[in-house]
């Protein structure tokens, strides 16, 4: 299904439209407060932008020195070539150490690589212990964001989930109840895992260090009971130094929720005593992504999600339109990257704003790759007999000055004679509030200021 067609599905619901855009605007102006606090926040991101293309430009290396300090540490490293091979990869650990219950953290790699559904076929139980994501889980659906899975969901249908699946109070919807619920239900799944599965937000290739961020302290108690803790993570997660860890963790929270700091950063060098570590790097397209000087600076996403939070497409199409586990801006550039021909409606799911770029953490220029899978998307399917007409009539129109400020008069005369019924059945106007109509342009407002 292409984006629009999704969309479009989200949309028939305009009061949850309205409130998912007002709920993650609001969590775009914290981002900004936190970011307005902080002396050489500017400074900040481009310390970070330059370390994440260092890291990109000599990722072999770190990731071979990730390789040798780690396994140094105890932990044992794994290479997966693509999602098949990381899913076979972790069955097979889990396999060995008899392993049958597991508890895992959020993990966007995980998503990306259909983990659950591959053990959950080779009869291993995986619960999803971050909060979001065990409602999107106990839903039977994808999370809608990175770093809030259920941003999409109104409390109240989260406390219908919980009496229907969890024995809640019926009518529940107060958030403390709530979470009182899903903390009785989680500890049990924690005191009875055989092993811990966890994402990594970085690896530091000088140290064989793996942190992992969190609000919950999840992923600590699902790597403290269990023996086995297996961490699956991108190879491009990979930091070249430890004291570069601290200008990321500066950036992450407040970009990603407004916070000066995660909750929880945790560092595992090495498994605990009497305990084994399994690191599954995965690549799965990114090598091709890297080997695009067009895209490559998005294999540099820390996954805070503050592109998704400001997007003005993404707040009113909801995540699950765009068909893939990352939304927004940089899951539209992954997605399209890795299958340009299923993802091809997804280049163009952004108004090319450049807010996405603004408050990147890591200064991707997000609105410049989406422009260059747009022309490769043209290139490859080409454009319709309306697209290259009107074009073409676009083009003789702007070559001639007066001729489009005569057109722009009799479009805004013509435009507040479309009935309202009208302007709803229209492709634009369906999801959008029709503009007020200026009596006068701005060329002749501009021609009356100059007189």
């Amino acid at each position: 299904m292409s984006h629009p067609d999704a969309a479009a599905a989200f949309l028939a619901d305009p009061a949850r439209a309205a409130w998912h855009d007002a709920a993650l605007w609001h969590v775009r102006e914290r981002r900004d407060a936190a970011a307005g606090a902080v002396p050489g926040w500017e400074a900040l991101r481009e310390r970070a932008a330059a370390v994440r293309r260092y890291a990109l430009a000599h990722l072999a290396d770190h990731l071979e020195a990730f390789e040798r300090q780690a396994t140094a540490l105890g932990a044992r490293v794994h290479f997966a070539r693509d999602a098949a091979e990381h899913n076979a990869l972790v069955l097979e650990i889990l396999r060995g150490a008899g392993a049958k219950r597991v508890v895992k953290s959020k993990s966007m790699l995980t998503e990306e690589c259909g983990l659950n559904a591959h053990l959950a076929r080779a009869g291993i139980d995986v619960v999803d212990t971050d909060l979001g994501e065990r409602i999107v889980q106990l839903r039977e659906e994808p999370p809608s964001h990175i770093v809030m899975p259920a941003i999409h969901l109104r409390r109240a249908e989260v406390g219908a989930l919980f009496h229907e699946r969890l024995g809640a109070p019926a009518g529940a919807s107060d958030p403390a109840a709530l979470a009182e619920t899903a903390r009785r239900h989680l500890r049990a799944a924690f005191l009875r895992a055989d092993a811990g599965i966890t994402g990594a937000n970085f690896l530091l290739a000088d140290t064989g260090g793996v942190v992992v961020c969190t609000n919950e302290g999840n992923a600590d108690l699902g790597t403290a009971l269990p023996r086995l803790h297996v961490v699956c993570a991108g190879i491009e997660k990979v930091l070249p130094r430890a004291e570069d860890l601290p200008v990321f963790l500066r950036l992450l929270a407040r970009s990603a929720t407004g916070q000066p700091i995660t909750a929880y950063t945790s560092h595992f060098h090495g498994p605990r005593p009497g305990a084994e570590m399994h690191v599954v790097l995965v690549d799965n397209g990114r090598s091709a992504l890297l080997a695009d000087p067009a895209l490559r600076d998005a294999l540099a996403c820390i996954r805070c999600g503050a592109c998704l939070n400001t997007c003005p497409v993404y707040r009113r199409s909801g995540g699950h339109s765009y068909g893939t586990p990352v939304a927004g801006p940089i899951g539209a550039v992954l997605a399209a990257a890795r299958d340009p021909v299923r993802h091809a409606s997804l280049p163009f799911a952004s108004t090319l704003c450049g807010s996405c770029r603004d408050v990147c953490p890591v200064k991707i220029d997000l609105p410049r790759q989406l422009v260059a899978l747009r022309e490769a998307v043209r290139a490859r399917r080409g454009d319709g007999p309306a697209v290259r007409l009107g074009v073409r009539l676009a083009a003789a129109l702007l070559a001639r000055p007066r001729l489009a400020e005569a057109a722009g008069a009799l479009a805004r005369r013509a435009l507040a004679l479309v009935p309202e019924p009208l302007w709803r059945r229209t492709p634009w106007g369906r999801a959008r509030a029709r503009p007020p109509l200026p009596r006068r342009s701005f060329r002749a407002l501009y021609r009356g200021r100059r007189e």
